[in-house]
């Protein structure tokens, strides 16, 4: 039995204790910011677009994403680079290897953060083909900040994601079939698609903000 002075104090705390149940559970509260993947110039850097045959139940079965687009990008020089983008409030969808899903069935070797030059403020993790030609290059997004260490960024926003309304995490990915595994990744088409895409659909802030003034 519970003495009566702790009453108050214990009903605190399981009030406190139903706070995520009743944001995530009873109300499922979505922090909607208004961004959408499909707002991504299907014009990137010199490249025409086109959209892929992938599946909008596929998306939602591997990353429960509504919000995504998939793009050949073609240069009049015939360079070639595809384009995921998806954005999900399962975070760790997203973050996971992702590439094990979009690229199914290519064996990538890891090769860690990397900062192409004149946009260093991009994390981009590289992941080039084991064997034979081929490269891909994604970063992520959240709250219009880039997330370089999903592990550490998780740790970080699961006290703040408890108490408040769940946000979208965005995934850029990028794969260039024809790039060479000791390439720079600054002079291949997939990063060019990369950045302005980032830019892209980050400029959709840009543009809302500008639209209220």
């Amino acid at each position: 039995m519970i003495s009566s002075r702790y009453a108050v104090i214990v009903l605190l705390l399981l009030g406190l204790a139903l706070v995520p149940t009743v944001i995530h559970s009873y109300y499922g509260l979505l922090d909607q910011d208004g961004l959408a993947t499909d707002a991504i110039n299907p014009n990137l850097a010199g490249f025409h677009s086109s959209p892929t045959a992938r599946k909008a139940r596929w998306v939602k079965e591997m990353f429960d994403s509504e919000d995504w687009i998939e793009r050949n990008y073609v240069s009049r020089q015939g360079e070639s680079a595809r384009l995921f983008a998806a954005r999900s409030y399962d975070h760790k969808r997203l973050y996971h290897h992702p590439e094990l899903a979009i690229l199914y069935g290519m064996d990538f070797k890891d090769e860690g953060i990397y900062r192409l030059p004149g946009s260093p403020e991009v994390p981009v993790r590289l992941l080039t083909k084991r064997t034979g030609k081929g490269a891909a290059a994604y970063t992520l997004l959240y709250d219009d900040e880039f997330v370089s260490n999903p592990i550490g960024f998780q740790l970080k926003t699961s006290f703040e994601l408890v108490f408040s309304p769940r946000k979208p995490l965005t995934l850029l990915l990028v794969f260039d079939k024809d790039l060479p595994s000791h390439h720079a990744l600054e002079d291949s088409p997939a990063a060019r698609v990369l950045l302005d895409a980032v830019e892209s659909f980050r400029n959709q802030r840009t543009g809302d903000i500008a639209s209220s003034l």
